[in-house]
């Protein structure tokens, strides 16, 4: 066999809000590129991780959860995720066992039986569960979809991660490698550079806030034995979630900011100068056009 020649793929990572994409992805990457928080639709773009090894490459993309859409920005985030299915060899579709089945998880089990992609059911959270319990949710699923592949996992905790990815390896095809072997994403550094801030109002504002936020990069620039300078700015749609993300004699935007900074800089590896604005644009997300000016992908709405 040609040496040049490696196992390669796309994996699409779907599953309800708050299921452990995230968390999986970036346990496999053994970096963070992908953000976490507890609350539902964390993610609302695709996020591709870049999986290499001396046996694979395998790109691993991680989608918005599963939801029934109640805005623009609700039908974009499904769109995105439906068309990275339909681009992947395989399909992860991680359920969360502490999680009753319902309406959310027969979507998902709808869209994969009409997309037809090889689909691996990952049961994760395993360490919260008693193995009689988890042998009973294996066998719900066993007669809800004919999963190729079923593996119960713990993406917090690693366990059985190194097994899934080498039962995955048996399911892709040789090909020449698609990245360098140093490269975990394909993502632009401004759209992760964003991603971590949002993350950080995610975990630190009210339940009124999380849903009506976006950032966008306004300015990223370097100069010599200067700090990079990275200049922000927090959308929301109101004056008074401006209040809240701003806080008490700015001390919200002000944590918001140095939480920030940590993760940026572990990932760039250089320090940086973070600065951040907050602005309001009325009801944006229910606005096409405001979404696409937001940054998301034009050409998920055709």
């Amino acid at each position: 066999m040609n040496e040049n020649l490696i196992k390669t793929g796309f994996i699409t990572i779907i599953g309800r809000p708050n299921a452990g994409k995230s968390t999986l992805l970036n346990n496999i990457l053994n970096q963070k590129i992908a953000i976490m928080s507890d609350k539902p639709q964390t993610t609302r773009n695709i996020i591709n991780g870049v999986y290499t090894d001396d046996d694979a490459q395998i790109v691993f993309i991680d989608t918005p959860g599963i939801h029934k859409p109640k805005h623009k920005l609700g039908d974009y985030m499904m769109k995105l995720a439906n068309s990275a299915i339909k681009e992947s060899e395989i399909v992860y579709l991680i359920v969360n066992v502490l999680d009753e089945y319902g309406r959310g998880d027969e979507r998902i089990i709808n869209i994969i039986k009409e997309l037809n992609v090889p689909t691996f059911l990952i049961l994760n959270k395993i360490d919260l569960i008693d193995r009689e319990n988890l042998f009973k949710i294996i066998n719900f699923y066993k007669d809800l979809h004919d999963f190729v592949e079923i593996i119960p996992i713990s993406a917090l905790k690693s366990i059985n991660i190194d097994n899934l990815l080498d039962v995955t390896k048996k399911y892709l095809t040789y090909s020449i490698k698609m990245y360098p072997d140093d490269v975990i994403t394909d993502s632009p550094e401004y759209f992760i550079i964003s991603e971590f801030i949002r993350e950080k109002v995610l975990q630190l504002t009210s339940q009124e806030i999380p849903h009506s936020i976006a950032v966008v990069i306004d300015k990223i620039s370097s100069e010599k034995d200067l700090k990079k300078q990275i200049i922000a700015s927090i959308i929301v749609e109101r004056k008074s979630q401006k209040g809240m993300i701003i806080g008490k004699q700015g001390q919200m935007i002000k944590k918001i900011g140095q939480l920030a900074r940590r993760d940026i800089e572990e990932l760039l590896g250089e320090k940086i100068f973070l600065e951040l604005w907050v602005k309001v644009i009325d009801n944006w997300r229910r606005k096409l056009n405001l979404i696409k000016d937001l940054g998301y992908r034009d050409d998920v709405f055709g």
